[in-house]
């Protein structure tokens, strides 16, 4: 393999993570249903070879797991898992406010004022994707505000986690109680305080674990149907039955 055909499937298997990430968070790809590489690398339009670099790189972000003769699955993550994701997206988030907190202009509190707006517009219409999509927005803008490009790495890291709670637990949830959650963080951001808004974030994963774990253990959410939507791509991203493909 010469250098520029290994640059060329290292560029196109992470075009094929970002578009299996895509689908997965969108619920696209349900916890449970199967991946399977020929129908991915054939409605994506690519051969197998990236779509298995693709696999490899999801399953070490927690997000694909991987058995022998079963292939490749979404893993539904525990409720533990999430506590714990919590817990250190707590400390990032607090920091990176800190950080923003000085540089943030009036143009940035807007922005993070409409990400809230569609929060709430989406938990009212009962759209849990989009308000999923929102509030991954919320937090993902403010890290970015940070400046700080290692901070912001670290974080994306753990972004697969950032609207798990919302698109797989959420659904016997109070949606419109999760996007209120964002209004007090909003408010300590614009008083500019970074010992404030260090305090409100941490308050706010303690509350989203506090209704995480009441809702797990009343009711533990079931894995989805698997469903199919439009791709971007050339074709449409599919998840096979549990039967097979």
């Amino acid at each position: 393999m010469t250098r520029s055909s290994a640059i060329s499937r290292s560029v196109l298997s992470a075009q094929v993570k970002e578009r299996l990430l895509e689908a997965i968070l969108d619920g696209r790809y349900p916890p449970g249903a199967r991946i399977v590489e020929t129908r991915v690398a054939r409605e994506l339009g690519t051969s197998q070879a990236p779509v298995r670099e693709a696999l490899r790189d999801l399953e070490a972000l927690g997000v694909v797991e991987t058995t022998a003769f079963r292939g490749a699955r979404v893993r539904r993550p525990s409720a533990a898992e999430l506590l714990e994701a919590f817990e250190i997206r707590a400390e990032l988030e607090s920091l990176g406010a800190r950080l923003a907190v000085t540089r943030l202009s009036d143009a940035d509190l807007d922005e993070l004022a409409r990400y809230v707006d569609e929060m709430q517009q989406a938990a009212q219409a009962g759209d849990t994707r989009a308000e999923a999509t929102a509030d991954a927005a919320f937090h993902g803008r403010i890290v970015e505000l940070a400046g700080n490009a290692t901070l912001e790495r670290v974080w994306r890291t753990l972004e697969p986690f950032s609207r798990t709670y919302i698109t797989i637990v959420a659904p016997g949830a109070d949606r419109r109680r999760i996007a209120d959650e964002h209004l007090p963080v909003l408010e300590a951001l614009r008083e500019r305080d970074p010992e404030l808004v260090g305090q409100v974030l941490h308050r706010h994963f303690a509350n989203a674990a506090a209704m995480l774990g009441s809702h797990w253990a009343s009711a533990p959410p079931k894995v989805a149907a698997p469903s199919s939507a439009s791709s971007p791509a050339t074709g449409r991203l599919t998840p096979a039955t549990a039967a097979g493909e």
